[in-house]
């Protein structure tokens, strides 16, 4: 399937990598499919795309948590989850959106919401995390700097 995009161009995309969101995300309820899109030049990067199909002017870019925050776990009830079907733990992404501002510096990722797929059945929403130590605007530049140069033994 041809998708085109307004920050990439027209990319194809494979049928059985289309996301599910039921309910949307919060702000764009209408936005149910989507894909990410990861950087295939740098297979360790943090940073992905998640591009609606229902709008090819909707992007969000997106943070693997994990990369950068190795003890990151959100807590959430599983009541919340339980319509994306059952996980098992090789079935469970969870990414977090970065909103990036001219000034690249002053990035940040919302570590309070985190969107959690279920890879198995196709399935994604955004939650909110019960964890009270993560913030909805983190800063993440300096981290993201200092976790690039301890993985290159700088």
């Amino acid at each position: 399937m041809i998708l085109n995009t307004k920050h990439f161009g027209q990319i194809e995309i494979e049928e059985d990598k289309i996301l599910t969101f039921e309910e949307g995300i919060p702000g764009f309820p209408d936005h149910k499919k989507y894909v990410l899109i990861f950087d295939e030049e740098d297979e360790n990067s943090p940073f992905c795309w998640l591009q609606s199909l229902d709008d090819e002017n909707i992007a969000f870019a997106l943070l693997n948590p994990v990369k950068i925050y190795e003890n990151y776990s959100p807590k959430v009830d599983d009541e919340l989850i339980k319509s994306l079907g059952e996980f098992n733990e090789n079935s469970l992404a969870i990414y977090c959106i970065v909103v990036i501002p001219e000034d690249y510096k002053k990035m940040t990722v919302n570590l309070k919401a985190p969107i959690v797929i279920n890879t198995l059945t196709k399935k994604g929403m955004q939650v909110i995390a019960e964890n009270e130590e993560y913030e909805i605007r983190h800063s993440v530049f300096k981290d993201l700097t200092e976790s690039t140069s301890t993985k290159e033994g700088v």
